[in-house]
């Protein structure tokens, strides 16, 4: 489902399960593999990625729906506490976005300090006003806080998908790349920064993004 590896100061997590949705298996081995980085001991940044046309199509909502109402808001307290550990890892993080970031998946994407993306296929979107879904308050938090403010509007209320180039273009991703190119460039981003790695690290990002995380434990609005 996942899989770890890591090539001198840089920690490669991909993700290896098809769409890549945040069941809770998945969010089960992810903090595991988190838990196995920050153990370490040496400094180093870690590096996101996904295979073939996903890097994350979002939550699992068949596996949502299927846990009943009450376990239903534990899968999704679940996933959100996965986005805020990426969002607070005590370490540089790239995402590498191989093909589509859906829902959560584009949530995944902005946790990251830095983003590359392909240029060519897959898009960045949040589609869930089409779905008629509500956000979670700490979803919509922390794209407004990753975001710039016209784009987080954009991209929530029309649900607009945004390709790798155009992506660049609006500050959602960093660096749009051939496909060739994207784990490496996101490599070479994370080394150069891998020496900033420390505990320090999340007590900064913690503080920078406590708006976000104040509202983690929020009810979804109605």
């Amino acid at each position: 489902m996942i899989d770890l590896q890591r090539d001198g100061d840089v920690f490669v997590l991909r993700l290896d399960d098809g769409e890549n949705r945040f069941s809770f298996e998945m969010c089960r081995q992810i903090n595991e593999a988190l838990d196995e980085i920050e153990a370490a001991g040496s400094p180093a940044a870690l590096v996101t990625t996904g295979t073939g046309k996903f890097f994350s199509n979002g939550l699992d909502l068949d596996e949502m729906i299927a846990a009943g109402e009450e376990r239903a808001m534990d899968y999704l307290r679940g996933v959100l506490d996965v986005l805020a550990r990426f969002l607070t890892f005590p370490t540089v993080t790239v995402a590498a976005v191989n093909g589509h970031a859906f829902g959560a998946g584009a949530q995944l994407l902005v946790a990251h300090d830095y983003r590359v993306m392909r240029n060519d296929r897959g898009y960045f979107c949040m589609p869930e006003i089409d779905m008629r879904l509500p956000l979670h308050p700490f979803m919509t938090e922390i794209l407004r806080e990753r975001l710039p403010l016209t784009v987080t509007h954009e991209v929530i209320v029309t649900g607009r998908r945004y390709g790798g180039e155009d992506a660049a273009a609006a500050g959602i991703v960093d660096h749009a790349v051939a496909e060739s190119k994207v784990v490496s460039t996101a490599k070479s981003i994370a080394s150069g920064l891998a020496a900033k790695a420390d505990p320090v690290m999340h007590v900064h990002k913690r503080e920078l993004h406590r708006r976000v995380l104040d509202v983690i434990g929020a009810p979804l609005p109605v």
